[in-house]
């Protein structure tokens, strides 16, 4: 929202000197946010002259120019000589002139300049070159504007070109704000100045202008139209141009001036907050009905567009159809233009849901939906259409017409109950009684008091409040938020996080300790990665993207995504996880109703809704590029099946938990590459690397290690302790074991064995070794055997174990090895 200084000033005192930077940090303080200061480009001297003189000199280009001689009023009597090339313009006119030192939007420094023979001592000039519009063919004439100035005043001040605008950021709830009346309310509450309100003028009553409120189809039980002020006025001279002023406020506040009428629209807009909208009532057929709009019906709107409507739009009618989209744009059909003498204006208020959904459908927003759809104050309908009709007569020589209407009513509000001290209960503030009565009152509301609980009826522009603690919320904000102390509050014991939550830290801070990069990937999937992984997906109702419906079975095809982005820009080495839900799909799940929203669900309906897909946590991990990069004496090290596997089972470990690796197959991981991870017999995971064709689709390199872990099962699994782990205080043995297997047997399965024999004493055990032996038997190795080599790691929690003890536990671990797998020990 962006607020001209000089109208906002009209409403309530502001200081004379940094008005701009006082008013911003005065509605930050009650709740705003501030943007940007606009104006103030402009700097004199600029004003207003007559001219006296015009020599037209053609030149050897085949252009005219003119040698213009000026009276600027100068105390001397001087006349300034200026070169023009403007043809619009004749002796006599009062202009508006830039004398050198002066300064125009875009930092254009005026000074005196030798051109085409002369030297021209300032320039005359146009609505463009002053920022006031853009026509930039002729020069400003200020008799034909019907802007008044004497020579040699200050044009700034006349043109309303020495103002400011400083814009804030209205939050969606505060709808209120939208308005001059709104802030200068605000800025009122904040100071204790007084306020004037604008929308304190006399309406007078006006019948006879047949409308009628019809809504067949309410959204949420709420009528689409609550209440239609209409007022007729008659004789406008629509080539009436709109006062310097009113275009100045209107540039100020981000709106174009169109014409006269259109404008007082707008003016009357931004100061009541009331969007108005103005129909040529020559063209109109009959009287008014506000309603839905019926299947296949169109409407071409002012923009030009022929759309397509729903029957969800809340529409302006006549006896000829459609004339306007109620809230968002009027029609073509019965626009003001040129030719319009006779206007009939509205002023309505519209629901906010309909409205909203209207611009949304049609991606139409305007300065009028942007109001509707934050909640217009519907008490103020009637003072805005006669304050547009008071400036149609002022300021276009219009007539006000008795004819008119006013339908409907104001929704009363609803009072809220609030027990007495409640203020300083739920924020900690000490505030007295009457600094919450004062906040209260100005803000508008009614308090009627009593000794225990107050009742207070908040004001019709005010219907975000509906409970007591946002009647809190106004005493903090107009009291001050500094009364509230910073104080932390004490958690209640036993409120930490819970088991689950703690080790899911863990699992992220074990794999980000180990270099790997944590990512949040939206859950939304398309079908071909929705499907990718084979599970059943679950698609959405009301997607928020369409291309993308589904919601994720797995972690790893979002992933794909955001690796892609990241090689994009030139990162090629990638170590990412992520942790977080994925969505399996449940016989019965969804709804194909939802309740109404007007009273609480039954417990039926609450069933009903519960529905859902399951939703565990899974952990996944992706490895692309180098893990050792290429140096001196040493060769690059890619990343592959064995580092997927060590980051799930790192994951494992950090739980306290020990996976077991078979040898599987899944359609979109490399057949050989593929693991299976197990927790005894019961699949956790799988890990791999992606089939070449899967990654080119995905536009990777050929070779991406990927690993996904049913996280929620683990956790439920974990055998961990989340007490603070004592450090061992006797050192390890350690000890490697070479074994000799046929090469079919599994190395996981070795391993299984070798742990299984060892017992209690065997702390960490680890492949460090896969020899295979050739044809021709060298290494002592027979054709089709493997010497697997693991690194054995023994610990007694209460002595130092001997070099005897340790050799012992690793010897059972191969007796075992060689009962299951026919291991021996390799020479």
């Amino acid at each position: 929202m962006r607020i001209p200084l000089s109208w906002l000033g009209e409403l309530v005192e502001l200081p004379k000197d940094d008005t701009a930077d006082w008013l911003h940090s005065t509605l930050v303080r009650v709740g705003f946010e501030e943007e940007a200061v606009h104006g103030g480009e402009l700097r004199g001297p600029i004003v207003v002259g007559r001219v006296l003189e015009i020599v037209e000199e053609p030149q050897k280009n085949g252009k005219t120019i003119r040698w213009v001689q000026v009276d600027v009023g100068e105390a001397n009597g001087g006349v300034r000589g200026i070169v023009c090339g403007a043809l619009n313009f004749v002796e006599g006119d009062r202009v508006v002139v830039t004398l050198p030192g002066a300064a125009l939007p875009g930092g254009f420094e005026i000074a005196a300049r030798k051109t085409y023979g002369h030297v021209s001592d300032g320039m005359i000039a146009s609505e463009r070159e002053l920022g006031l519009g853009d026509d930039h063919d002729g020069i400003m004439r200020l008799d034909q504007l019907g802007i008044p100035g004497e020579v040699g005043e200050d044009a700034l001040a006349i043109l309303g070109l020495d103002d400011q605008a400083v814009e804030i950021n209205v939050t969606p709830d505060r709808g209120y704000a939208l308005s001059l009346r709104g802030i200068a309310r605000e800025v009122a509450s904040a100071t204790g100045q007084p306020f004037r309100d604008p929308a304190a003028i006399e309406t007078a009553t006006a019948t006879g202008f047949p409308v009628a409120l019809l809504d067949d189809a309410p959204i949420r039980g709420r009528d689409g139209c609550s209440r239609f002020v209409a007022r007729v006025v008659r004789g406008i001279d629509p080539s009436r141009p709109t006062p310097a002023w009113m275009a100045s406020r209107l540039r100020l506040a981000g709106i174009r001036s169109i014409s006269l009428p259109v404008d007082i629209t707008n003016a009357v807009m931004l100061e009541l907050g009331q969007p108005i909208h103005g129909y040529d009532l020559g063209k109109l057929r009959g009287g008014i009905t506000v309603r839905r709009a019926a299947p296949g019906e169109r409407l071409t709107t002012l923009d030009g567009v022929d759309r397509s409507l729903s029957t969800e739009d809340l529409l302006i009618t006549d006896d000829r159809g459609a004339i306007g989209l109620a809230g968002v744009m009027g029609g073509a059909e019965t626009e003001m233009d040129a030719s319009t003498t006779d206007v009939l204006i509205e002023a309505a208020t519209f629901d906010p849901v309909t409205i909203g959904r209207t611009a949304r459908r049609h991606k139409l927003f305007s300065e009028a939906s942007k109001r509707y759809e934050r909640g217009v104050d519907p008490a103020v309908a009637a003072a805005a259409a006669a304050r547009v009709a008071q400036l149609l007569v002022e300021l276009a020589g219009g007539a006000l017409d008795e004819l008119g209407a006013d339908v409907g009513d104001v929704p009363a509000m609803a009072p809220i109950r609030i027990p007495v001290g409640f203020w300083s209960d739920y924020t900690g503030a000490d505030y007295t009684v009457e600094e919450a009565r004062d906040a209260l009152e100005r803000i508008g509301a009614r308090v009627a008091e009593s000794a225990d609980a107050w009742i207070v009826t908040p004001p019709t522009w005010r219907r975000d409040l509906v409970d007591r603690e946002g009647l809190v919320e106004e005493v903090a904000r107009i009291v001050g938020f500094d009364r509230i102390p910073s104080v932390l509050p004490v958690a209640p014991p036993g409120r930490g996080y819970t088991r689950p939550q703690r080790l899911r830290r863990r699992v992220a801070d074990a794999l980000a300790s180990n270099g790997l990069t944590e990512v949040l990937v939206a859950p939304f999937v398309t079908e071909q990665q929705a499907l990718l992984t084979g599970a059943e997906p679950v698609r959405l109702e009301n997607p928020l993207d369409g291309e993308r419906p589904w919601l994720r079975t797995a972690l790893l095809p979002g992933m794909l995504d955001t690796a892609h982005r990241n090689l994009g820009r030139g990162l090629t080495d990638l170590a990412l996880f992520e942790l977080g839900h994925v969505f399996l799909s449940i016989e019965g799940q969804g709804t194909d109703t939802l309740p109404s929203a007007a009273s609480r669900p039954t417990d039926d309906e609450l069933a009903e809704l519960d529905r859902l897909p399951l939703q565990p946590d899974h952990a996944a991990v992706l490895l692309v590029g180098e893990r050792v990069r290429k140096q001196p004496g040493t060769a690059a090290v890619r990343f592959g099946i064995a580092d997927a596997v060590e980051a799930a089972e790192r994951i494992a470990r950090t739980l306290g938990l020990e996976l077991e690796l078979r040898q599987s197959e899944r359609p979109w991981l490399h057949p050989g590459r593929t693991a299976e991870l197990l927790l005894g017999e019961t699949i956790v995971g799988v890990a791999g690397e992606l089939l070449p064709a899967v990654a080119a689709a995905a536009d990777l390199p050929r070779v991406v290690a990927v690993a996904e872990l049913d996280l929620s099962l683990l956790i439920d699994r974990a055998r961990i302790s989340l007490d603070t782990q004592r450090i061992a205080s006797v050192p390890a043995a350690t000890q490697d074991l070479s074994v000799v297997v046929p090469v079919d047997v599994p190395a996981g399965d070795v391993r299984r064995a070798v742990r299984d024999g060892a017992g209690a004493l065997l702390e960490h055990i680890a492949l460090v070794d896969d020899y295979r032996g050739t044809a021709s038997g060298s290494g002592g190795l027979g054709e089709g055997e493997k010497s697997l080599t693991f690194a054995l790691r023994f610990r007694a929690p209460d002595r130092t174990l001997t070099a005897a003890e340790a050799s012992e536990a690793k010897l059972a671990g191969l007796a075992v090895a060689t009962e299951r797998h026919g291991a021996r020990l390799r020479e």
